[in-house]
């Protein structure tokens, strides 16, 4: 391993499939959906299905005045990171606080109060509100979550289309290993379901009619979802020095570059991302016990990604467990990277790998078993996490299971 060791000793999550751990573990494993039919849209789009967060009530979690201020990118990563945070026992004076960082990754910004302003200026000539701008910025939650928690250490955010959650855990274990600070508060948001964000997929024809099958025949394409998912890392040892409980280990990261085509998918990449990360957890490919797939349910993704999985594995790839959470939970965009590492998480403290819904049968050429609609008991010691975003922009996590 190429610094020291680290664990994740806080997790937080607001998704359609669940806002809190427990609750979205349970449904994961029960292999239930979060995908609804889009019947209250007052826009028209092709597709008919998403994964909205449907019960989330700001008004419970924020008073008027810092409601007011956020988008709700904003407020989902909030409540994930005040989860987080409170799992990890670090409130109070646990740690300096000019060494924590926050770093949150986001595919899109503040696109409900964007969206809200353009319809004011060229619907109804309005002005729109003066603090558009710092609500809107990629770096608004990172900044509200250290406001909240006092972090004083470096604080941004991230952005790398569907990798930006899995680049800000990189990036937040990279600071702990550098020893420039102690504890990193990491993860990703997004909220997806303005006019003009669905309507944009609508053009890129990329969005399943009906929903999403990763790695099954007869799939077509991805379904949209939105949320935030926080992650507390520490260097390893720290947590039972203070008498707190990790609740995973943080192996290693990979990332690459395909420097090739925009939206299509290049399997050389990821075997590279997939190849450094397990290089930097000091691991060989036979000690992965399950893959977290980033498994988006289109042809492309889903073929590209089978053949780097195949291609690290080798002959043994058709025995380890591979299952995409997307196919519940939809694709949550710049939040994806986390929400999968909760989910990944908890397949290691469960002993238990959840299911690919929505599966048909199998894809000739995709060449894995994808854990079809049920989840399957199974001895995890360590799991593979995929991230590999538009632009050819690959991140792949290794987490092992908690020790003790």
């Amino acid at each position: 391993m190429t610094g020291p060791g680290l664990e994740v000793t806080g997790r937080g999550i607001v998704s359609s499939l669940g806002q809190s751990v427990e609750a979205f573990a349970a449904a994961q494993f029960a292999g239930r959906s979060a995908i609804v039919a889009l019947d209250d849209l007052p826009f028209s789009v092709r597709f008919t299905r998403a994964a909205p967060i449907r019960d989330f009530d700001p008004s419970a979690h924020f008073d008027d005045r810092n409601l007011s201020m956020l988008d709700r990118f904003a407020q989902y990563a909030t409540v994930a990171a005040r989860q987080a945070w409170a799992e990890s026992g670090l409130a109070g004076d646990a740690v300096d606080p000019t060494r924590i960082a926050v770093i949150v990754g986001t595919a899109n910004s503040g696109i409900d109060i964007l969206d809200e302003g353009f319809r004011r200026i060229f619907k109804t000539g309005a002005r729109i509100p003066p603090l558009t701008i710092p609500q809107t910025m990629g770096s608004a939650p990172a900044s509200r979550i250290a406001r909240e928690i006092g972090a004083r250490g470096p604080v941004f955010g991230i952005t790398s289309a569907c990798a930006s959650a899995a680049h800000a855990m990189l990036v937040g274990a990279s600071l702990i290993r550098a020893g420039l600070v102690d504890v990193a508060l990491v993860g990703g948001t997004d909220s997806c379901f303005s006019e003009g964000y669905l309507r944009a997929w609508d053009a890129l024809r990329v969005v399943a009619g009906d929903t999403c099958r990763p790695f099954s025949a007869g799939r077509k394409g991805l379904i949209v979802g939105e949320g935030s998912a926080m992650l507390v890392l520490e260097r390893a040892g720290r947590a039972a020095a203070r008498g707190a409980r990790p609740v995973a280990r943080f192996l290693g990261s990979g990332m690459s570059s395909d420097a090739g085509d925009l939206v299509a998918p290049d399997p050389a990449g990821m075997e590279l991302a997939i190849r450094h990360a397990l290089a930097d957890a000091g691991l060989p490919a036979d000690a992965v016990g399950y893959v977290n797939a980033h498994g988006t349910g289109t042809v492309a993704n889903d073929r590209a990604e089978a053949a780097a999985i195949r291609a690290v594995f080798a002959g043994r790839a058709e025995q380890v467990p591979v299952s995409s959470t997307k196919s519940m939970v939809g694709h949550a965009m710049g939040a994806s990277g986390a929400i999968e590492a909760i989910a990944t998480i908890a397949a290691l403290e469960h002993g238990l790998v959840p299911p690919t819904m929505n599966y048909l049968g199998p894809d000739p050429e995709v060449g894995l078993d994808p854990t079809p609609e049920v989840a399957r008991p199974a001895a995890i010691d360590v799991a593979l996490s995929n991230s590999f975003a538009f632009g050819g922009l690959n991140v792949s996590l290794v987490f092992g299971r908690a020790e003790g």
